[in-house]
């Protein structure tokens, strides 16, 4: 694997403060966070194991809307995220099977990849969005990695930050431009994972980025404690480092013709 199944570190952190601007309603039979302006350049926000309602996830989405992108976030869990800080003594490997499902969903490619499909055509086709970036944050990672395939009318340029559970094939298929937030300390994502990740795409001959965040730890784009000035620090790099990526990847062209 490129990077490391979830742990307890994918759902610890601090809840941020603020009044998110968007609004949630359905598509199909899941929910979606929705804000922005319309626009030709959009943002499919893929999240950690927290969910779509976290606070936390709907400012970050808020301030892709600020930089004129059209952002949609769905539930992927069904209703069954989970929440912030869980007791010791939870099994992220139990929740990811769907044990703790009221009715024993699992959290798994057969069935986050068909949310994620239509996700992608709402966007095409009712938004009128031209050119679609993907954000993943852990758990989202790996569904960055596995979409992003623009040939295809998916993802045309993907960000992730402190990635979980992607596997060296699903990294090895992937054919547009990735950016990666790492952290120092993350025992999902160690060093080890992160060269091997820098080798496969060196080899893909795809446009990459990998940026190392120094005195942060796993979770730190969405989680991370803002009272630890280095802390957020990284977390603000490494938003600025997706809206340079997808600026360069999405509006590129168009930002090159009006200079």
């Amino acid at each position: 694997m490129a990077s490391h199944p979830p742990g307890s570190c994918c759902y610890k952190g601090v809840r941020h403060e603020g009044t998110p601007q968007g609004k949630i309603s359905k598509l199909g039979d899941f929910e979606v966070y929705t804000v922005g302006e319309p626009s030709e350049y959009g943002v499919l926000i893929i999240t950690d194991v927290i969910g779509h309602k976290f606070n936390n996830v709907q400012l970050i989405a808020d301030q892709f809307a600020a930089n004129g992108y059209f952002v949609m976030m769905p539930d992927l869990f069904d209703g069954n995220p989970i929440t912030l800080n869980r007791p010791e003594g939870f099994d992220i490997m139990k929740w990811l099977g769907g044990e703790y499902h009221p009715n024993k969903r699992a959290h798994d490619p057969p069935h986050v990849d068909p949310i994620i499909d239509s996700c992608i055509i709402e966007l095409r086709q009712k938004h009128g969005i031209k050119k679609l970036g993907a954000v993943g944050y852990c758990f989202g990672g790996k569904y960055v990695v596995r979409h992003l395939l623009p040939d295809s009318g998916k993802f045309d340029a993907g960000y992730t930050a402190h990635p979980s559970f992607v596997e060296e094939a699903e990294l090895k298929d992937m054919r547009g431009p990735l950016s990666i937030a790492a952290a120092e300390t993350d025992t999902i994502f160690p060093t080890e994972k992160r060269h091997q990740t820098e080798e496969i795409l060196k080899e893909s001959k795809l446009r990459y980025q990998i940026n190392l965040y120094s005195g942060v730890e796993h979770g730190f784009a969405v989680r991370g404690d803002p009272e630890k000035r280095e802390v957020q620090y990284a977390k603000e790099a490494a938003f600025l480092q997706a809206v340079q990526w997808f600026d360069e990847f999405l509006k590129g062209e168009s930002l090159r013709r009006s200079k």
